[in-house]
C-alpha cells in the first residue's frame, strides 16, 4: 500500500509569496541610494545562522513581538549609510523597506488551488512588524500564524508545532515551504517535509509530485 501524501501546506510570505529578499533589499537601496556594504554589515549581525545570538538581538525580539518596530527602525538606521555617507532616517524605515517585497500571484494562487483541492493551508510568517497585504490571501489559508502576534518565531520549534495543531493534523502530515534553509530544517526536524522555495517552476513542481497532484496549473489564475 503506498504512503498517505500529506494533509497541509505550510508556506511562509517574504521571499516566498513575494519577490525574492535580495531583490527586495536591493531595490529598497537603490531607491534610496543606500550603501550596500553598510546594509549587508548591519542585517549579518543580526540574520541568519551566524547572527549574534545573544539576548539582545533585536529581530528576534521584534519577531516575538517584544520590541516595537519604531524601536528597531531606530537601532538599525544607525548602522546604515547612503553612497554619500549621509544618515538614513529612522521613522517608517521598516515600511519602506517592506514596499519593495512585491507580491508573487503565483505562488499564492499555488496556494489557493492546494486548499480548492481539499488541502489545509497555512501561512507561517516571521514578522517585523504588520506589512501584510492580507486582502490578496482572500480565500487562500485555513489559518494564519504571524509570529509577533503569538510571541513565537522561526526557527524555534514551537511556532512549527503550533502551527500543525492549528491545522488540526500532526507534524508528519504538513509540508512547509520557506525560502531560508536553516528554517527549513526546523521543520524538518519537528516531522515537517521541508521544501527550500528557489523559484516557483521548481517549487510548484515538488509540491505537485509530494502531494500526488498537479498543483502547477496556469500560475497567474486562481
Amino acid at each position: 500500500m503506498s504512503a498517505q501524501p500529506p494533509a497541509a501546506l505550510v508556506v511562509d510570505w517574504g521571499g516566498v509569496l513575494t519577490t525574492g529578499v535580495p531583490e527586495a533589499l536591493a531595490a529598497w537601496a537603490r531607491s534610496e541610494d543606500l550603501d550596500v556594504d553598510t546594509l549587508r554589515a548591519a542585517f549579518g549581525r543580526w540574520l541568519g545562522p551566524q547572527a549574534d545570538v545573544e539576548l539582545a538581538n533585536p529581530i528576534h525580539l521584534l519577531e516575538r513581538g517584544e520590541l516595537a518596530p519604531a524601536e528597531v527602525e531606530q537601532m538599525l538606521a544607525p548602522l546604515l549609510r547612503t553612497t554619500s555617507g549621509t544618515p538614513v532616517p529612522g521613522a517608517g524605515l521598516l515600511s519602506r523597506m517592506f514596499a519593495h517585497f512585491t507580491h508573487a500571484p503565483a505562488m499564492t494562487a499555488l496556494v489557493w488551488r492546494a486548499r480548492q483541492a481539499g488541502i489545509a493551508t497555512a501561512l507561517l510568517s516571521n514578522s517585523w512588524g504588520d506589512h501584510y497585504p492580507e486582502h490578496l490571501w482572500d480565500g487562500t489559508f485555513d489559518q494564519v500564524v504571524i509570529s509577533g502576534r503569538v510571541g513565537m518565531r522561526k526557527p524555534d520549534p514551537e511556532i512549527f508545532l503550533h502551527t500543525a495543531d492549528l491545522l488540526g493534523v500532526p507534524p508528519t502530515a504538513c509540508v512547509f515551504v520557506d525560502d531560508v534553509a536553516h528554517n527549513v530544517a526546523a521543520a524538518v526536524a519537528v516531522g515537517m517535509v521541508g521544501v527550500l522555495h528557489t523559484d516557483y517552476p521548481t517549487t510548484a513542481g515538488e509540491l505537485s509530485v509530494l502531494f500526488g497532484r498537479d498543483l502547477v496549473g496556469q500560475p497567474d489564475v486562481r
